[in-house]
């Protein structure tokens, strides 16, 4: 059922898809109600919510889909398209997590993205790389997952019944980077 609360939460969204000042998107964040585990069963679309983050646009340039959570032990933290456009599991494991945090506008350049596009089906995997769990986040307890081998914590509030919004928490960036999910039912 939606809500008023829904519906602003929503608009708030719409209105600011081109982006949002940090501390505003993160006022937001706050605003939205907590999410249950069990809430985020399911398949989801990913995108970037630019708020001045290093990483903003970093994911959907190279060909970030968005995540799978099949239960608690079993999520798929990173879901990119394979060519013929279908989501596939990627093992964030290998992924240079310092070079990441610490030279994303680096790795935007195309080069490194044309080479990622060749190796990455060498990253597909069929094995969870990820948990769900409950942790307390900026004082609230919500919905997260919990990355297997990586420094990562991306946390989780209820837009509406169908998106949410996700802060990822990487140990050694000074704010979180924000993402948009919306519920993939075509899987």
């Amino acid at each position: 059922m939606t809500t008023t609360d829904d519906v602003r939460a929503a608009d708030w969204l719409d209105t600011h898809r081109d982006g949002a000042r940090p501390e505003e998107a993160l006022a937001y964040f706050d605003s939205l109600p907590v999410v249950e585990p069990k809430e985020m069963l399911g398949r989801w679309r990913g995108s970037g919510l630019p708020t001045g983050s290093p990483l903003d646009g970093l994911l959907e340039a190279y060909g970030w889909y968005g995540k799978e959570f099949l239960d608690d032990e079993s999520v798929h933290p990173l879901l990119f398209t394979d060519r013929s456009g279908r989501p596939r599991p990627v093992d964030p494991s290998p992924l240079p997590i310092g070079l990441l945090r610490d030279y994303a506008g680096f790795l935007q350049i195309w080069p490194l993205r044309v080479a990622f596009t060749r190796i990455r089906p060498l990253l597909y995997t069929g094995k969870p790389k990820a948990r769900l769990r409950e942790v307390t986040h900026r004082g609230v307890v919500t919905a997260a997952l919990v990355y297997d081998a990586l420094p990562i914590i991306d946390v989780f509030r209820r837009v509406s019944d169908d998106v949410r919004l996700g802060a990822m928490d990487m140990r050694g960036l000074p704010s979180p980077f924000l993402f948009v999910l919306r519920r993939d039912d075509s899987g």
